[in-house]
């Protein structure tokens, strides 16, 4: 017999290509998910489109429901880090009428400001430049910070080879420099804004061996930040930017001899990421889901689904002068948005 609480919460892109399909059984919580996927003919996904329109309404926010929501391109893994901490807080929402939790995702931003606008997710978990880009465009509201690692800030680091001949951002004019992807808060919404506030000039490049014009930077997506070290370790750039977390990662290896890369440029701390809810949330729920939150970091059961959950131990309410850092990367994401793609 077929389980009534079945549900489809993940969709991914569908002409012929890749399509994520994720059914979950839900009661009290999540217990059970299955991931596939599949390739499909163009007929084939435009049939399996209708159904999973039919199937996003199941998961649409509704009274009783908490619907947590992620930007991801691997569903399964990041199902699996939301499930625990989803768990976790439902039971402990019964007092504002709270019965049921589901995980919705997006495989890119605009897919996920629809679901804000429309009510379809509550509550979104996000780096911090995402989170504000769905602040700008979505109207998400900050509900807290997030700690991860023990960590709350980190900072974008902009390095290059010491035998580069390279010591300022003014000096990267005609050059090649590696980011992470676009999703990326310290390895690209940051150091792209950083040398943008130089006055440099940023065209996208299609490979390593694309030369931009004298009088521009260059810049590459080399998709992981191990990539943005080695392309710039071996020459196939110039220069890369990393969090500092990776920076200190690759002095701490490269102790026991010295390191061929430098640091050019550091930039100020930025909260490491940050939990939105959508516009219109009751505000009963809210209160009570930031209440639950912070408090999890003190309940043995509560550091179990957070340690679960990216790696986080713990939440705290923004202070003034993290209200400034995210302001400022507000303007920084919606300029490079623009200016850039």
């Amino acid at each position: 017999m077929p389980n009534p609480c079945a549900r489809v919460v993940q969709r991914g892109t569908l002409g012929g290509q890749w399509v994520w399909v994720t059914a979950v059984n839900v009661f009290g919580g999540f217990l059970a998910s299955t991931t596939v996927r599949l390739g499909f003919s163009r007929k084939a996904a435009i049939a399996l489109a209708a159904v999973m329109l039919v199937a996003s309404a199941w998961v649409s926010a509704e009274p009783g429901v908490l619907v947590l929501g992620r930007i991801s391109n691997d569903p399964a893994r990041h199902y699996g880090q939301l499930k625990p901490l989803l768990n976790y807080v439902v039971p402990r929402m019964a007092d504002v009428g709270i019965r049921e939790g589901r995980i919705l995702m997006a495989n890119d931003v605009p897919m996920m400001q629809s679901y804000l606008r429309r009510g379809r997710v509550d509550w979104v978990t996000e780096t911090t430049a995402a989170g504000m880009l769905l602040a700008q465009r979505a109207g998400a509201q900050l509900l807290m910070l997030s700690e991860r690692g023990g960590r709350s800030h980190y900072a974008s680091v902009i390095f290059a080879r010491r035998d580069s001949g390279i010591g300022s951002l003014a000096q990267l004019r005609g050059h090649r420099i590696a980011f992470q992807n676009r999703a990326s808060t310290s390895s690209y919404i940051v150091p792209a804004s950083l040398l943008l506030d130089a006055g440099l000039t940023l065209e996208l490049l299609s490979s390593t061996r694309d030369q931009p014009a004298a009088d521009t930077v260059g810049y590459l997506f080399a998709r992981s930040d191990s990539n943005v070290l080695a392309w710039v370790e071996k020459g196939l750039v110039s220069a890369g930017a990393v969090s500092d977390i990776d920076w200190a990662r690759v002095h701490s290896s490269a102790a026991a001899q010295p390191s061929d890369l430098f640091e050019v440029m550091r930039s100020a701390p930025f909260p490491r990421g940050v939990e939105m809810v959508r516009a219109g949330m009751a505000a009963p729920v809210r209160d009570r889901l930031r209440a639950v939150l912070l408090a999890a970091s003190h309940d043995p059961e509560g550091r179990a689904a957070l340690a679960a959950y990216f790696g986080t131990t713990g939440f705290h309410l923004a202070d003034e002068h993290e209200l400034a850092a995210l302001a400022q990367m507000r303007a920084r994401v919606v300029r490079v948005k623009a200016l850039l793609e």
